[in-house]
């Protein structure tokens, strides 16, 4: 696995998507408000047998860091998409959260505040 496939991170996209609270050169003009991406992905079996082997001897989950940035990445676009539905055209102060859903998977949803921004004259 090369180290693309490690990465995560905004895609080509016309909504920015920053983790600062503003965008050094624009100004914010309305807040739209919360916006959220969402996926819950259960755990492939052979995976999780794989996992368990490579946890008596340690070294890093490949399988499962693969598929945590996959859902990641999942939730990111989801975001995106709802900001880009309700007008937004940036995302401030934008975050994952990271939970275990019932004992069959792992919830992963991105976060942030929806807005429209433009050039500072």
């Amino acid at each position: 696995m090369g180290i693309e496939e490690y990465g995560g991170g905004q895609s080509q996209s016309d909504v920015i998507v920053v983790t600062t609270n503003d965008v050094p050169g624009f100004r914010v003009d309305r807040v739209i408000g919360e916006v959220f991406g969402l996926t819950v992905r259960s755990r492939h079996v052979g995976s999780q047998i794989g996992a368990g082997l490579k946890s008596l001897i340690g070294g890093e989950l490949k399988g499962l860091t693969k598929t945590l940035v996959e859902t990641r990445n999942q939730a990111m676009e989801r975001l995106v998409e709802q900001a880009k539905a309700r007008g937004a055209n940036a995302v401030l102060m934008f975050r994952f959260d990271v939970t275990e859903a019932a004992d069959v998977g792992t919830e992963v949803c991105a976060y942030g505040t929806a807005v429209v921004i433009s050039p500072r004259a």
